[in-house]
């Protein structure tokens, strides 16, 4: 059994914690407690959760049993805490992004390699079960060869969600609308259609909110393997809609909108599945199922077990940061640019 413990315990904790309350309980993996350095985040974790609550980073990895460290924490946090859990010879699932930029999030990715550790990134669409079936479709040829790959994330985030302080700045997050909410989204593109070889985005602050990153983005986007598509990313689309992703191909096409997949390939009856499509658009950023979150950490503790890299391998996270960091290059300087 998996020892998993848990650093930082804010927003993003729930999920996570739902998920491994459900793997306790199927005997695949032991909670050995959190950390955080807010007394009240711990105070709340052990209420909440009934887990422990370590009140230093050094004691919650010098706990017994302890394998798996989940990183909670704001970007910019996550290389000095890998270091220190990597050193502890523990491995590691990071929250997106890797860190607060690509070289950073490179120098991560480095460590986990000389450490000789398994690591993954919370990357929790990948996971979800259409956007699964649409992944082996993709892999099988059924939609033959990709000609247009594009993507939807029209969200909205509230006053009471920028009130955090320091949310959606770049000293603290990096990033804005794309790093931190349409990177889901965008990495789930790259997972589908490939690496892109070339973006021509545009940029701006709406001026609503009190932040100096984007929140309103778009770009076309040329892929590796010849396709092209669009992008547009937003969280000033009130009240929050969906998220989509559409693929043609030679031989077909699909439409997914979160959790719901339309699938059209030539020859076959059309495919529905639908497991909702409300995804975390709103203005509750956590409302939304903790299914593919469980999914992912069982993929991570198996990953673990069985000494391998997990499917969502912490360098495949380098590739949607690196597409970010070019698309805001060429809002800059208006020419395409290659991530």
């Amino acid at each position: 059994m998996i020892g998993v413990g848990i650093v930082g315990l804010g927003l993003a904790v729930k999920p996570h914690a739902l998920a491994l309350r459900d793997l306790e309980a199927a005997g695949r993996a032991r909670v050995v407690g959190g950390f955080a350095p807010s007394a009240d985040r711990r105070a709340a974790f052990a209420a909440a959760w009934h887990w422990p609550a370590f009140d230093s980073l050094d004691a919650l990895l010098a706990a017994p049993a302890l394998d798996l460290v989940v990183i909670l924490t704001p970007p910019r946090t996550h290389l000095p805490l890998a270091e220190q859990a990597l050193a502890a010879g523990k491995h590691l699932l990071v929250e997106k992004p890797v860190e607060w930029d690509a070289a950073r999030a490179a120098a991560l990715a480095d460590a986990v390699t000389r450490a000789g550790r398994r690591a993954g990134v919370v990357f929790q669409h990948r996971f979800r079960p259409a956007a699964r079936r649409l992944k082996a479709v993709l892999e099988d040829g059924a939609l033959g060869r990709v000609l247009s790959a594009s993507a939807s994330i029209r969200w909205w985030r509230d006053d009471a969600y920028f009130a955090t302080p320091g949310r959606g700045t770049k000293a603290r997050d990096g990033g804005g609308v794309l790093l931190t909410q349409a990177i889901h989204t965008l990495d789930l593109l790259l997972h589908l259609a490939g690496p892109v070889e070339s973006v021509m985005g545009m940029a701006c602050n709406s001026g609503l909110r009190a932040v100096d990153t984007e929140d309103v983005a778009a770009a076309a986007l040329r892929f590796a393997n010849g396709a092209i598509g669009a992008v547009d990313a937003t969280t000033v689309a009130r009240p929050g809609f969906p998220e989509r992703i559409e693929i043609a191909g030679t031989q077909g096409s699909a439409v997914l909108v979160a959790e719901r997949l339309d699938l059209h390939v030539a020859g076959r009856a059309p495919e529905v599945i639908d497991h909702g499509s409300a995804g975390g658009g709103g203005a509750d950023p956590m409302a939304f199922d903790h299914g593919p979150h469980r999914a992912m950490i069982a993929e991570m503790i198996d990953a673990v077990a069985e000494h391998r890299a997990p499917a969502n391998d912490i360098a495949t996270g380098l590739l949607v940061q690196r597409l970010i960091e070019a698309w805001l290059r060429s809002s800059a300087t208006g020419r395409a640019e290659a991530p």
